[in-house]
């Protein structure tokens, strides 16, 4: 029997893709719990939000943080939304201007999974939101984050 490298090549393709695909579907499953976060404010009869088509997502591990910039204007009003699917985790996400200081409304809250902040910029400019794993069982936490604005 003569040896045949292609399909030995194709299936370690298929492993490969395979694999990615799977990545992938945790990062979107992250995004699906921040959407669900962002439900009392966008909802008919909701708060009157308009969700944006910006996400973002990715992987940190138990007590790191990322900063997103976001450009924010002055009059309007934001919600930011993160979540992740990894139950246990606890996840957060705060809104700082370009100086370092937090600007965020009082009532941004943290229940586990999910976490929100407002945001009601007294300007327009650049902002960061800072996203962070508290705490996770794994060794990389999946999280997405949303945001909207009325």
């Amino acid at each position: 029997m003569k040896f045949r490298p292609i399909p030995l090549l194709a299936a370690s393709l298929l492993a490969v893709l395979g694999a990615t695909g799977s990545l992938r579907a945790t990062v979107d499953d992250a995004l699906a719990y921040a959407l669900e976060a962002m439900t009392p404010y966008v909802s008919k009869g909701g708060q009157g939000f308009t969700m944006r088509e910006d996400t973002w997502g990715g992987d940190l591990a138990a007590g790191d943080q990322k900063a997103i910039a976001v450009q924010l204007f002055k009059g309007n009003e934001y919600w930011f939304c993160m979540g992740t699917d990894v139950k246990g985790a606890t996840v957060s996400v705060h809104l700082y201007d370009r100086e370092g200081n937090l600007v965020e409304e009082s009532d941004a809250w943290q229940r586990d999974t999910f976490a929100g902040a407002r945001v009601k910029p007294k300007k327009t400019g650049s902002f960061f939101a800072i996203v962070k794993v508290e705490k996770s069982a794994r060794e990389r936490t999946h999280w997405g984050l949303v945001y909207s604005y009325k």
